[in-house]
């Protein structure tokens, strides 16, 4: 018999070698239907493997982000089975999960693959689906596998098992296709309910332009109709929501070869919501405390030596430059800078904690194939502030940052969001991350500790942590439910002695600071393409580059208009008359475009009344209000930051 300890710490005992589905039929038939996989021992396992030791075992169902992942590698194997029918010879290279659906590589012969011929392959995966073949796991010792895949002729495999030792090759095989796999798979093809192939695009293999471009087909699979649907619907309403499209039609931001690749250039109107949120997030920090730095944007090669960024985060900066036989880097991060300044002066515990904040300009090398919009970028403007404290100070300054987080996402209309607690992963200590395994368990513990005190949802991801420390990546979700990493929070436990950074402490002996970096609003770039796409381009009033356009009914009008536009500017309302020579009716549609808040439409009677008639984006006509009393209330909505819609 073994010993299964159930995620409640529930242990009952089975016979050895039983599998996590038969486990799943045990307790009911109605949770067997929906296993998909299996975590056993923290590794995700085929529900149908059988399980031999002792064990912690989880059941994975589509709730699961690794029972989704299973399932839809199984779906990316469906796939090329349907590939392999309609497309015969063809050879297959990777087919992962991501993060909605999947893909596979696949070398056609030459053939080009259409639209079209996505349609039969999802015919073919619908026949495919309904004979519920088995996905059945067979390791092959690696003479065999070399063998069977020689006989195919498949470089792309033959190329992958070189790099495996014998007990480290397994095969899957579901129907008639066989594949060179390390799983796991959900049981069979049954649960594939709904099935969508979204898009063609080129890959190289091995992301080498020097190596054979191969054809990638993108697709997602459900285990409903209804959820599929409910996905398409999504991603039309994204595809309105692209940051992208949004940023080039409102005049936010632009992109320039001559400028080059990953290097936004803020147009007016970006700049107008860059002003805003520095604003916003000045007077946040000046309330808690912080104390506001400027510092330069290049420095010598050996501050990044000695703050440990160079031998662990090279890749990520611009190559260095060299002026009188020293090289100087583009400035990557900000914290090197930050603990120059701790060091400018002597510290007493008095001081602390010191909280230093800046909107500093980094610049990060990027690849070119990950550059993404504002959402991946080559020069960032970052919300970082360091704070350097005690670590007795250390609890209340780190819920104090993540208090901070949630105000900004009351603000921002963001309701959905979990901490992701990313620790160090003890085999690559030294290398990846600071030899420190003691300070490591502890700091990672101290944040842990006040995650659960704050009751703030989070989960733990073990080997993402920064190379000083553990961090919380900040995850949020837009309205339509797409997942954004917003910012970070960072603990540094090996800087302050790297910079061999001191306070004299309460008995007058010299202390090292724990030091936390956090960045609540992340970067301008990122955080203004989450927004793009948050709010579909409408801001909210106090957001919005213009406030209110004043659209004059004719040009008779026009003195009127003026008038008003002085009134909305001595008030600090951002606007503009649209004094063009157009009918009312078109000058309302395109402000309604540029998604402008508010539009205050004047002709004779406005004029007589001394009063205008509003409109407010997407809710039309307000009716006719006095001048004074629209512009209190726009004062309001601007000064309280509401996002109120109404």
């Amino acid at each position: 018999m073994i010993r299964i300890t159930f995620p409640d710490g529930a242990v009952r005992e089975y016979q050895k070698g039983i599998t996590a589905l038969e486990i799943a039929k045990s307790i009911s038939e109605g949770l067997a239907r929906k296993v998909l996989a299996a975590s056993v021992n923290g590794q995700v396992w085929d529900a149908t493997r059988p399980i031999e030791d002792d064990s912690a075992l989880k059941l994975l169902t589509w709730d699961d982000a690794d029972g989704k992942s299973t399932f839809w590698h199984s779906s990316a194997h469906l796939m090329a089975e349907a590939v392999e029918s309609l497309f015969p010879g063809a050879k297959f290279w990777v087919g992962p999960a991501i993060d909605k659906g999947f893909y596979y590589d696949i070398d056609l012969g030459g053939r080009q693959i259409t639209e079209e011929d996505l349609a039969k392959l999802e015919k073919k995966m619908n026949e495919l689906v309904k004979q519920n073949s088995s996905y059945v796991r067979k390791s092959i010792p690696k003479a065999e596998a070399l063998a069977y895949f020689t006989e195919k002729g498949d470089e792309y495999k033959l190329d992958l098992i070189g790099g495996l030792n014998d007990g480290e090759i397994t095969f899957y095989t579901q129907g008639a296709f066989t594949d060179l796999c390390r799983g796991p798979h959900i049981p069979s093809t049954g649960p594939i309910k709904a099935i969508k192939l979204t898009n063609i695009a080129g890959a190289y293999w091995k992301n080498d332009s020097n190596n054979k471009m191969l054809t990638r087909i993108y697709g997602v699979t459900f285990p409903s109709q209804k959820e599929l649907d409910e996905y398409l619907a999504m991603l039309e309403e994204a595809k309105k929501r692209d940051h992208r499209k949004l940023g080039k039609e409102l005049g936010i931001f632009t992109m320039d070869d001559d400028i080059g690749p990953g290097l936004p250039l803020w147009m007016p109107n970006g700049t107008i919501i860059i002003e805003e949120l520095e604003k916003l997030a000045k007077e946040t920090e000046q309330a808690a405390g912080y104390k506001r730095v400027v510092t330069p944007h290049i420095a010598k090669e050996n501050l990044y030596l000695t703050s440990g960024h160079l031998p662990y985060y090279q890749d990520g900066m611009f190559p260095p430059m060299e002026l009188d036989g020293t090289k100087y880097y583009l400035k990557a991060m900000n914290c090197p800078h930050h603990h120059k300044i701790f060091s400018a002066e002597p510290r007493s515990y008095k001081d602390m904690p010191l909280r230093l904040a800046e909107y500093g300009t980094c610049y990060r090398y990027e690849q070119s194939g990950e550059l993404f919009g504002l959402m991946r970028v080559r020069c960032l403007h970052m919300n970082d502030a360091h704070i350097y404290c005690s670590r007795e100070q250390f609890a209340a300054e780190f819920r104090a940052v993540n208090d901070m987080y949630i105000k900004y996402f009351k603000i921002f209309g963001i309701e959905k969001y979990v901490m992701r607690l990313s620790l160090h992963d003890p085999a690559k200590l030294g290398q990846k991350y600071i030899n420190e395994p003691e300070l490591w368990l502890e700091t990672e513990d101290m944040v842990r500790k006040v995650l659960i005190e704050s009751n703030i949802p989070y989960v733990e991801v073990p080997g993402e942590g920064a190379f000083y420390g553990p961090k919380i990546d900040v995850q949020i979700w837009s309205t339509i439910g797409r997942e954004f990493t917003l910012a970070t929070n960072q603990v540094d436990f090996a800087q302050g002695r790297r910079f061999k950074l001191e306070y004299t402490g309460a008995d007058n002996a010299p202390a090292t600071p724990l030091i936390i970096h956090r960045a609540p609003l992340g970067t301008h770039e990122r955080f203004i393409g989450f927004l793009l796409e948050h709010y579909a381009g409408k801001f909210p009033t106090w957001l919005a580059p213009l406030q209110v356009k004043i659209l004059p009914i004719s040009d008779k009008f026009m003195d009127y208009a003026n008038t008003l536009l002085q009134s909305l500017k001595n008030a600090d309302i951002r606007a503009e008359v649209d004094d063009r020579n157009e009918k009312i009716g078109k000058k309302i549609r395109d402000t309604e475009l540029m998604k402008v808040p508010y539009m205050f439409v004047v002709g004779e009677k406005e004029v007589n009344e001394n009063k205008v008639a509003v409109r407010r984006q997407g809710k039309g006509d307000l009716g006719s209000m006095d001048i004074d009393t629209i512009i209190n209330q726009l004062k309001h909505e601007i000064a309280t930051r509401s996002s109120d819609q109404e």
